[in-house]
C-alpha cells in the first residue's frame, strides 16, 4: 500500500527534491508551502515520476488552523498519515544588530514555531495510529556558529533542542520515529531567495552537495531512523573544531565564510528577500552552483 506522505518546503531545493524521490515510490504526497504556483510545479514533477495521489496545500507552517486543517483532510482522504518531512525554512544575513526585528524573529519563528505547530498538528495522528516518521531537515548550524547568520543559528539551535525533546518524549511509542537530517552547504535557491543586510547574498559553502543527495539521506531514515544525521563529510570536522577548539575557531570563521560563504558577484541593497513572504518566481529544486551529486 503506498505511503501518504507530507512534505513543508515542497517548493523549493531539499523539500522539492524529497517530493521527486518519494513520488518514484508511488508515495500519495500532500505539498505544503507559502506558494501555490512552485507547489503545483513540483505537484507536477511529481506526478510525471509516479506519486499516486497528489494534493497541493498552500499554507505556512506559523498558521497552526491551516495545518491542522490539511493533516485532518489528508487524514479523512487516504486513511492515515505515514511519513512528514519538515523542510521549511527562511535565512537572512546581517549582523544581530544589523537584521530588522521582524525579519529576526521571522527566521527564528519559522523553524521553531513552525516545527512546533507541526509537531501538536501531526503527534496525535501518529499516537492513535501508533507509528508514523517524522524527519526534519536542522543544518550543520544546528551545531555550530558563524557571525552575520545570528537569526538562522538561533532558529536551527532551538529546533535542533525542541526535535531532541520529541525524540524522547515519544519513547514511549515505539511506532515513532523521529530523525534529524543536517546538511552543510547545498545547491538550492535559499541563498539566493535569502534577505541580506550585509551588502551580499550568500552562497553554499564548500562541499557544495546536491539537493537530491540530501534528500535520499531523509528517505533513508524511513528504514534507518537516526536522532541526527549529518549529511556531509565535512560536518563532524567543522563540529569537532568547534567543539574542541573555540578560540581557533573563532579566529578562522568569519574570513572563511567572507571567502566560500557570501557571493562577491551578487550584490544587494538591504532586503528582507523571501523572509517575510513567497517569492515564487525564485523557487527550484536547484540553486545555481554544481553540488555533488
Amino acid at each position: 500500500m503506498p505511503q501518504t506522505v507530507l512534505i513543508t518546503g515542497a517548493s523549493s531545493g531539499i523539500g522539492r527534491a524529497t517530493a521527486h524521490l518519494f513520488a518514484e515510490r508511488g508515495a500519495n504526497l500532500v505539498l505544503m508551502a507559502r506558494g501555490r504556483q512552485a507547489l503545483e510545479d513540483t505537484a507536477a514533477e511529481a506526478r510525471a515520476k509516479g506519486a499516486g495521489d497528489v494534493v497541493v496545500c498552500p499554507a505556512d507552517v506559523l498558521d497552526e488552523d491551516a495545518l491542522r486543517t490539511a493533516v485532518q483532510s489528508t487524514v479523512a482522504r487516504s486513511g492515515s498519515l505515514d511519513v512528514v518531512v519538515h523542510s521549511a525554512q527562511v535565512i537572512a544575513y546581517g549582523r544581530i544588530e544589523d537584521v530588522p526585528k521582524a525579519v529576526f524573529e521571522r527566521v527564528v519563528d519559522t523553524a521553531l514555531h513552525g516545527t512546533a505547530n507541526l509537531v501538536r498538528t501531526v503527534l496525535p495522528v501518529f499516537r492513535r495510529q501508533g507509528a508514523g516518521h517524522l524527519v526534519v531537515v536542522s543544518s550543520l548550524l544546528a551545531s555550530v556558529t558563524t557571525p552575520f547568520m545570528g537569526s538562522y543559528n538561533s532558529a536551527k539551535w532551538g529546533q535542533l533542542g525542541l526535535i531532541r525533546t520529541l525524540q524522547q518524549e515519544t519513547r514511549d511509542v515505539p511506532g515513532i520515529h523521529v530523525s534529524a537530517v543536517a546538511p552543510g552547504g547545498v545547491n538550492t535557491p535559499i541563498y539566493s531567495q535569502a534577505g541580506s543586510y550585509i551588502g551580499l547574498k550568500g552562497r553554499p559553502p564548500v562541499p557544495i552537495y546536491s539537493p537530491e543527495r540530501v534528500a535520499r539521506s531523509v528517505v533513508a531514515r524511513l528504514d534507518r531512523p537516526r536522532r541526527l544525521v549529518q549529511s556531509g563529510f565535512a560536518n563532524p570536522v567543522v563540529i569537532l573544531g568547534f567543539r574542541l577548539f573555540p578560540a581557533v575557531y573563532d579566529a578562522l570563521v568569519g574570513p572563511l565564510l567572507r571567502v566560500f560563504a557570501l557571493a562577491d558577484d551578487d550584490r544587494t541593497e538591504p532586503t528582507p528577500g523571501n523572509v517575510l513572504e513567497s517569492r515564487p518566481a525564485g523557487n527550484a529544486t536547484e540553486g545555481r552552483w554544481h553540488g555533488i551529486p
